[in-house]
């Protein structure tokens, strides 16, 4: 059967993986009281597959198999594909109320980069292992993370440089033998490590010919042997000083991956030693993984949008000509995004015989995301007012003493309560945190790493826009 339940997923992680959190081993992520919250939060990916009104869009039928598999892992041929795909992300974090599932997506987009790379090296050996990988995938639905950002040392030295403190600040190969070879170093900053299946590693760079050990992509379940994960504290749950509130929280946390002298099996390696393709196998995979960040982000602006308007409506100054102003630079910002992230789809490119999002389109749809979410982030909190740093707590309000004074100082604009005021500042502060700060400036590349490719991607539309003024101005070239 090529999709898994809800049910079969949460027992899948119920084997042995090396888990750290908190300064303690974690002896069952499903059962843990703050990591089973992102079980909850990966499992929406095979709920909604289970959804009667998904199931068209999260599935696919295979004729290869003869069965329908989870959309993430079949390759896409075109347009119609990405965008159905992209779709699926779209509802997928709409029900995950602005967080990713994470079980498939990025997994996916390495998966796809993988077969890119292959293709364009004409390596059969390593077309034929990913695919066979793929058919692997299509019929377990194993939930499938990407660790690609090695914790890399000194950044001014290359990953082999005799400089560096030791050699294994970059996950590099130390043996090769006749059964697969054996890797060492560490990844980090990979969300959902701790309660995914399998983890895609592939290389961080572009590395040179002495760094040809560190040229390495291959795929590794999570519970192999010398395999430690470290994940990073996050918050779980509503705190007592918040309304409460009866929706599930959805989060993930990132891990430090340490892979100690792991075994790899020849047949789950994509990469060894072919250093000139590391750079390409990079590039493949920040395209893809980009598209997928346009598309999660779109819900996360949706509730921007959302609060902002609310807020101002509590407050009493919606219908004010700068706060007009404001709420049209939101619905500007959310459907440039979304107008920029799916028009990519639709105009999509061929890479190693694979359709891809449109490159050029998918890095200024992300770059325009991250570079305006801080300006974005201070129309919400002007709009919300010092309320949003100074309101009392739900304890506060709790207090019978204190409710009914609460509620006669702490209201606005009539028919709406003190509660339900404090209530949306309360969504506001946990959306718009500090660690989503960072996860939009730095997730799937900073904003300088999209300027380098928007325009080494726009190398042929400058071209062409030089041939045609020029010809316009009957410049004749000697």
């Amino acid at each position: 059967m090529g999709l898994k339940t809800v049910q079969e997923y949460k027992e899948s992680l119920k084997d042995g993986r090396r888990v750290f959190y908190k300064g303690e081993r974690v002896a069952d992520v499903t059962t843990h009281p703050e990591l089973s919250v992102a079980v909850e939060t990966m499992a929406l990916d095979y709920h909604l597959a289970e959804l009667p009104e998904y199931h068209d869009l999260a599935t696919v039928y295979d004729e290869a198999l003869g069965e329908r598999i989870n959309r993430y892992y079949y390759l896409p041929r075109n347009g119609d594909d990405l965008l159905k795909q992209f779709d699926l992300i779209v509802a997928s974090t709409r029900m995950g109320d602005g967080f990713i599932p994470l079980a498939h997506d990025i997994g996916s987009d390495a998966l796809n980069a993988i077969s890119i790379t292959a293709n364009m090296m004409g390596s059969q050996e390593y077309i034929q292992r990913i695919e066979q990988y793929r058919t692997y995938l299509k019929q377990t639905d194993l939930a499938v993370v990407t660790a690609m950002t090695d914790v890399k040392g000194d950044r001014l030295l290359r990953p082999s440089d005799a400089q560096q403190n030791h050699p294994d600040y970059y996950v590099h190969v130390t043996q090769r033998r006749p059964d697969g070879i054996i890797v060492r170093g560490a990844k980090v900053h990979i969300t959902g490590a701790p309660y995914s299946n399998e983890i895609f590693v592939i290389p961080s760079r572009a590395m040179a010919e002495q760094d040809a050990d560190y040229a390495v992509a291959f795929a590794i379940p999570v519970n192999a042997p010398g395999l430690k994960m470290v994940g990073r504290p996050f918050h779980a749950h509503i705190t007592p000083l918040e309304f409460p509130n009866n929706r599930p929280v959805r989060v993930h946390t990132d891990a430090l991956i340490i892979f100690d002298d792991v075994f790899v099996p020849w047949e789950r390696v994509f990469l060894c030693g072919e250093w000139k393709h590391s750079a390409t196998l990079v590039y493949n995979f920040a395209l893809m993984h980009r598209r997928t960040g346009c598309a999660y982000r779109i819900p996360m602006s949706e509730q921007f949008l959302g609060v902002a308007r609310a807020i101002a409506e509590y407050n009493g100054i919606a219908s004010a000509p700068h706060v007009r102003e404001k709420l049209t630079d939101l619905v500007i910002y959310l459907e440039t995004l979304r107008s920029m992230a799916r028009a990519a789809c639709l105009d999509f490119v061929t890479y190693g015989g694979i359709a891809v999002p449109n490159p050029i389109s998918t890095n200024i749809a992300k770059y325009y995301f991250a570079n305006e979410y801080h300006n974005v982030v201070k129309i919400i909190q002007d709009l919300a007012g010092g309320l949003l740093v100074t309101a009392p707590t739900y304890k506060d309000y709790a207090l019978p003493e204190l409710q009914a004074d609460l509620e006669r100082y702490l209201s606005a604009k009539a028919g709406y309560p003190a509660e339900q005021r404090l209530r949306m500042l309360d969504l506001i502060r946990r959306i718009t945190g500090a660690d989503r700060e960072t996860i939009a400036l730095h997730g799937e590349g900073s904003l300088q790493a999209q300027r380098m490719t928007i325009l080494a991607e726009a190398r042929q539309v400058i071209g062409e826009c030089v041939k045609m003024v020029e010809a316009q101005a009957e410049i004749k070239k000697a």
